[in-house]
């Protein structure tokens, strides 16, 4: 799992798999997209207006950050 957020635009992106390929995205809310792989596999979440979407505080910089996880 990878996150990143850019200030600049004000988005986080969620990468859950870093070899799966993109196919398509479902818009879930205004803010909130999902990106789904060639078997309907759910490869990515995109949060728009991620500083007020957000549960944790974001960092003053576009930076992204690694996180890894066991799924």
């Amino acid at each position: 799992m990878k996150i990143t957020y850019d200030k600049s635009v004000d988005a986080m992106y969620i990468k859950l798999n870093e070899n799966a390929v993109y196919k398509n995205s479902k818009k879930i809310t205004d803010d909130v997209l999902i990106d789904y792989g060639e078997k309907g596999q759910v490869i990515g979440v995109e949060i728009l207006s991620a500083s007020e979407n957000s549960l944790a505080p974001l960092s003053e910089t576009s930076i992204p950050i690694e996180l890894k996880a066991s799924l």
